[in-house]
């Protein structure tokens, strides 16, 4: 059972500099592609997040001999391509490592079985696993194909044009990852971009991938085994922009942060907001563009996110809707009904903890709204059903309430940011 986390509200600024930690969407991705060049590739600044260690515990089984230079430089050495593991992996509770192994492990020429913890066993598989079946992979699952455990008998694949009916950055990596492996072009088509760290990752290393807009195209490809450098995470990140922007007389510096343009809506959001956001240093590491995020404490008002801005704020939205708790007027979230399907339903999860600390809102299937100017009521104990985001999300605001919160489960917070309460404690010294 879970001990009770304590959060006292907070009565003095945010002040000074803090690195984020690595960007744990990145570190999948340097991970897994980089396994799949078959020769030795480095990864600096690689995520130290229980995730992360999960994707390179699954590639040792697999193996992809590890070794660690320091805490978070990280030599991969495939020479000799993936091998059978010999015991069913667990992927912990990595939706983003299971996704993309599916993908990968569907062209390898061996079985494999994939399970996870309680809350992964979950989550939806089959918006991955019915466009590979079209590939011509041989996958099995639970519930007509939807829950882990699912077991891959590698086989040949043939390339498909998908057009996927949601914007999903998990789902189009799972594709182009098959699509290595695959005979012809596979072409992947969204309604909206998503994400495009696969994409910037295979076209660092040489694949043959073309790139536009929403549709992109990738066939056989030799992956050049070139270094590569994460940037910090936008989404960590996120936590702090959100609280220098509502904690009074705040004023601080996130470093060498990733500026994904795919990622950057919650930058986008609080400006809209009325948020005080300069971006300082910008420069390009290994495809990606990194820089220095300054945020000022600033009046917030409310505003209306629809679903073309919710693939760049996927991950956000919990702690966007602690600031719309703090904005003069009305926050909408509409479009957002992939939320109901993370790590937690974090629309339930959401309006379940605000209401609790005493926020108007009315909770809708693809979303919420919050009626903002709040002061949020401590003296109650939040939940964090499993899920990180969740978690970090419900500390903000007990730094914002009247009275000091509980939050059961805040651990989990270790799944994405272990340093979480270390980077907080050095700014407000």
């Amino acid at each position: 059972m879970s001990k009770i986390f304590k959060v006292n509200p907070i009565n003095i600024p945010l002040n000074g500099s803090i690195e984020i930690p690595s960007d744990k969407s990145i570190s999948h991705r340097a991970a897994m592609i980089g396994a799949l060049t078959n020769h030795t590739v480095q990864i600096s600044n690689y995520s130290q997040g229980a995730d992360c260690k999960s994707t390179l515990k699954i590639l040792q089984s697999l193996g992809v001999e590890i070794e660690y230079k320091s805490e978070n430089t990280v030599f991969l050495n495939a020479q000799n391509g993936l091998k059978e593991s010999k015991n069913i992996m667990n992927m912990g509770n990595s939706g983003t490592t299971t996704r993309f192994m599916t993908g990968i492990l569907a062209g390898q020429n061996f079985y494999s079985v994939i399970a996870g913890d309680e809350s992964l066993t979950k989550r939806p598989m089959a918006r991955v696993i019915k466009p590979l079946k079209l590939m011509g992979a041989q996958i099995w699952a639970r519930d007509s194909d939807t829950k882990l455990p699912i077991s891959v008998k590698g086989s040949e694949l043939n390339a498909i044009s998908y057009q996927s009916p949601i914007a999903s950055a998990q789902v189009k990596s799972a594709l182009l990852l098959a699509g290595l492996f695959a005979n012809g072009e596979t072409v992947i088509e969204e309604p909206f971009k998503s994400r495009d760290h696969t994409e910037r990752i295979l076209s660092y290393l040489d694949a043959n991938i073309k790139i536009n807009n929403n549709i992109v195209s990738i066939e056989k490809s030799a992956l050049a085994p070139k270094p590569i450098s994460v940037p910090g995470d936008i989404s960590s990140a996120a936590f702090f922009m959100v609280a220098a922007s509502v904690i009074k007389d705040s004023d601080i510096i996130l470093k060498n942060v990733g500026l994904n343009s795919t990622r950057i809506g919650i930058i986008d959001v609080l400006k809209q907001m009325g948020a005080d956001i300069t971006i300082l240093d910008n420069k390009f590491e290994c495809g990606e563009e990194v820089g220095d995020i300054q945020v000022k404490y600033a009046n917030l008002k409310g505003v209306k996110i629809t679903q073309d801005l919710i693939p760049s704020i996927i991950d956000e939205i919990p702690i966007i809707a602690v600031a719309a708790t703090q904005a003069e007027g009305a926050t909408i979230i509409e479009g957002a009904e992939d939320l109901r399907y993370k790590e937690s339903d974090r629309i339930a999860a959401i309006c379940s903890g605000l209401v609790k600390m005493g926020v108007e809102l009315e909770e809708k299937p693809d979303g919420f709204i919050v009626q903002g100017a709040n002061k949020l009521k401590g003296d109650c104990t939040l939940e964090t059903y499993h899920d990180h985001r969740i978690a970090m999300s419900a500390y903000i605001a007990g730094l914002l309430a009247n009275k000091p919160i509980g939050i059961n489960g805040f651990e989990w917070v270790n799944i994405s940011f272990p340093e979480f309460l270390d980077k907080f404690e050095q700014l407000t010294n």
